[in-house]
């Protein structure tokens, strides 16, 4: 067996519990009933696996709402509320997460380089804060298989347009593997392999 070389976890070029942080913004009942990108059920699904992943790696997590304070909105879906507990959430009118005070104050005490971003919809509440994010020098991670438009060419071109900017798309599966790295890694394998087991991605034999 060969040992493992030896990586600065903070200074990583690739993703680590150390260096990222995950954006969760706008995944209420509305929004999520809006979704014509892919298979709403799955879409739940898959923004719950993605919020137990960073739960499981002990990643910061950034929560945002719209207009839930005005009335107009409902707070985040049960399902993902479940996965993140406590979680404060910054609650704003602005389309752009990004430009709410309470939200960029909130990443920014994060003190993470990298953001694994999701949203609804792909090409406006994740594709807004993604350019603004890549512009103040973050590197962003969208993650594909977590997020949704309001049809499939909407959601196809704002990740087009995200990737030109340089945001990194990723998937569920490769964030998770990317995060655990090592199956050394003793402290996060089990939950690693749990959850993939309970996402159908990892079967057993």
């Amino acid at each position: 067996m060969t040992s493992s070389m030896v990586r600065d976890a903070v200074k990583d070029n690739l993703l680590t519990p150390q260096n990222s942080a995950l954006v969760i913004i706008d995944y209420q009942p509305a929004q999520v009933q809006s979704i014509n990108s892919m298979d709403r059920a799955q879409l739940v699904k898959n923004i719950a696996v993605t919020a137990q992943i960073a739960k499981a790696f002990k990643l910061p997590v950034i929560l945002s709402t719209v207009n839930v304070k005005s009335g107009q909105n409902g707070d985040t879906i049960e399902g993902l509320k479940n996965v993140l507990g406590d979680t404060p959430s910054c609650d704003r009118t602005a389309i752009n997460a990004w430009e709410d005070k309470e939200f960029y104050q909130a990443v920014k005490a994060a003190g993470r380089k990298k953001l694994i971003m999701t949203a609804l919809w792909t090409e406006a509440c994740l594709t807004f804060p993604t350019l603004d994010a890549l512009k103040e020098g973050y590197e962003v991670y969208p993650v594909v298989d977590a997020v949704g438009g309001t049809s499939k060419i909407a959601h196809k071109t704002a990740l087009k347009r995200m990737a030109q900017a340089g945001a990194q798309l990723t998937s569920i599966a490769q964030l998770a593997c990317e995060l655990q790295r090592d199956w050394n890694r003793k402290e996060t394998a089990p939950a690693f392999l749990q959850i993939m087991f309970d996402a159908g991605i990892f079967l057993k034999m």
